[in-house]
């Protein structure tokens, strides 16, 4: 073989080296500095969300029914702002953009509400940091107090406000009066959706206006444009309840047997899973460290 043709060959591999080291350079600088197989801000969002959501997973029973309750009271907040807005500019827009100051009342006071309780603590267990039996144990207990702590605040608002008894009212039969049907199970679909997304949303900001804004955002999107939510909707229809409106507890409950499902599809299925199957590797990585801190400990 010629010194020409050697030079060229030995060229040429050091052009596809070099190449191939720039290809790697750029996925490298699109990771991040980690050596994590995927960026580095998702990175930071697995870590906060599996430590809140261990956090979360092993709150005792006193600290379960307190956040649950207060998740209620804080809902009821967004309701009390909702139907001033309401009443005077009869804009549902604007209405569920105000309900989203009880949203907001929620992040801050780091109260609970259910359907927050999807991706946070399920990334958890799937990290090897919590339990099947936890998690069934913070939705049972989230669920009830979200709804006894809405049921007692909208008493309050009822009889407080006696003038915005006929916008409960009408706000809560819209609600209802559609039924079993696709549309509301699409409601309801969308509504786990969106709760879930802002929860989500929420990891990756701090307790300042972006936390603001993805309330208020949430707000708008889930009252404003009528979704079905299972413990937020609840609120304004006990408060209608309390208001005199001819709305039977059996017939909330018929309702909430429905919507409650679908929000959890919505929320577990569409956003969750896909989520779960995104941090695969990051999962896998958790649960072997998780294994041998749990050997060395044991050892």
């Amino acid at each position: 073989m010629s010194d020409e043709t050697t030079q060229g060959a030995t060229a040429h591999d050091e052009s596809a080296h070099d190449g191939s080291a720039g290809d790697e350079q750029r996925e490298r600088a699109q990771l991040g500095d980690s050596d994590e197989p995927v960026e580095d801000k998702l990175v930071e969002e697995f870590r906060s969300t599996v430590e809140e959501g261990a956090n979360r997973l092993n709150r005792t029973r006193r600290a379960l029914v307190v956040t649950g309750l207060f998740g209620g009271i804080d809902v009821g907040l967004g309701v009390m702002a909702m139907l001033a807005v309401l009443a005077a500019t009869d804009s549902k827009l604007l209405a569920g953009l105000a309900f989203g100051i009880g949203l907001y009342a929620l992040r801050l006071a780091h109260s609970e509400l259910f359907t927050e309780d999807f991706l946070v603590p399920i990334n958890a267990i799937a990290a090897g940091h919590g339990t099947w039996w936890q998690l069934v144990r913070l939705w049972t207990v989230t669920l009830v107090t979200n709804l006894v702590g809405g049921w007692l605040f909208t008493w309050f608002i009822v009889a407080a406000f006696p003038r915005f008894d006929a916008v409960l009212i009408e706000a809560a039969t819209g609600y209802m009066e559609k039924g079993l049907t696709l549309e509301t199970a699409a409601l309801a679909l969308l509504a786990g959706f969106t709760i879930t997304l802002a929860t989500r949303m929420a990891q990756g900001s701090g307790e300042g206006i972006t936390t603001l804004a993805n309330s208020l955002i949430s707000g708008f999107l889930v009252v404003g444009l009528g979704m079905l939510h299972g413990a937020l909707n609840s609120a304004v229809i006990f408060g209608a309840m309390h208001a005199g409106a001819d709305i039977t507890y059996a017939s909330w409950l018929v309702w909430f047997a429905w919507v409650i499902p679908l929000n959890m599809v919505g929320g577990l299925l569409l956003l969750t899973l896909p989520r779960l199957v995104r941090m695969r590797e990051l999962l896998a990585g958790e649960r072997a460290a998780q294994r041998e801190r749990s050997a060395a400990h044991a050892g």
